[in-house]
């Protein structure tokens, strides 16, 4: 279905029927069956899109909720400001292969530049595309990934041509988030199907606080529990004391240490 056909005979992946684009046209609906698909240099696939659920009003509160989760710097959603926000359909190659023990696996990589590398880790299902229209194409982005690019792509992560068992372009609508964050510009974008956000870089929480916290909790923990056994090396009846004494001691600490770790967590 998705065979490479010589440059001089373009068939239909779906009917078989013979096209004949204009020239310089990629985006085409056969005149036979109605099928949408795309002609790449290579060969010609089957070309889908995801129709976006939202509009920019619930995209911005996508996004403001990402910026308020456990990912973020504290108060992110009330301390960026948003520069700006455009809409595209993105094109993306999709690939589903299987392994000889008939194992599924699907791909999704980007075709063409974006600064968003996480876009192939978006979730999609083939029940949700439907046909590309051409009349989407001033709003959607030009390939300029070539599949057989994409396929090399594919064959990086061991997976060979013989197990790719479906191919097609599909375009998702995506919203584009311009954003500052002290005095830094970053990109966030908010898939418009799912409201499923994604970003490279981002103010992320600093990890060092966390592990200090942790540490002086495990340090802390780790002198009280050598209380039993100092006191048992000291005499017949030092390990009771010893543990007495550790009991106490974490009863008195437990509270300081959790207060710690909650005063880490509300600044950071």
């Amino acid at each position: 279905m998705n065979a490479p056909v010589p440059s001089s005979e373009l068939r239909c992946t779906q009917c078989g029927g013979e096209l004949h684009p204009d020239e310089g046209q990629i985006f085409l609906v056969c005149p036979y069956c109605g099928a949408a698909v795309y002609l790449d240099k290579s060969q010609v696939v089957f070309h889908w899109y995801l129709a976006s659920t939202l509009d920019e009003a619930k995209a911005r509160a996508s996004l403001a909720r990402w910026m308020a989760g456990n990912q973020t710097v504290k108060d992110l959603d009330q301390k960026a400001t948003i520069q700006g926000v455009s809409f595209t359909y993105f094109p993306l190659w999709y690939f589903k292969t299987r392994k000889p023990g008939g194992q599924e696996e699907l791909f999704l990589q980007p075709a063409a530049a974006t600064s968003v590398s996480e876009l192939r880790n978006l979730k999609l299902t083939a029940g949700d595309l439907r046909k590309y229209d051409p009349s989407m194409d001033p709003q959607s982005t030009t390939p300029d990934v070539p599949l057989q690019a994409a396929e090399s792509w594919l064959a990086q992560r061991q997976v060979s041509p013989e197990e790719i068992v479906e191919r097609f372009l599909v375009h998702l609508p995506l919203y584009t988030f311009k954003y500052t964050y002290k005095g830094s510009l970053y990109t966030a974008v908010v898939e418009g199907g799912t409201g499923e956000v994604f970003a490279n870089i981002y103010p992320a929480k600093a990890e060092a606080p966390y592990l200090l916290a942790g540490g002086v909790t495990a340090l802390v923990f780790l002198c009280l529990a050598l209380f039993p056994l100092v006191g048992a090396a000291t005499g017949r009846n030092g390990a009771g004391s010893g543990l007495l004494l550790c009991v106490g001691a974490g009863v008195v600490a437990a509270p300081v240490l959790f207060a710690l770790a909650v005063w880490v967590a509300a600044k950071i």
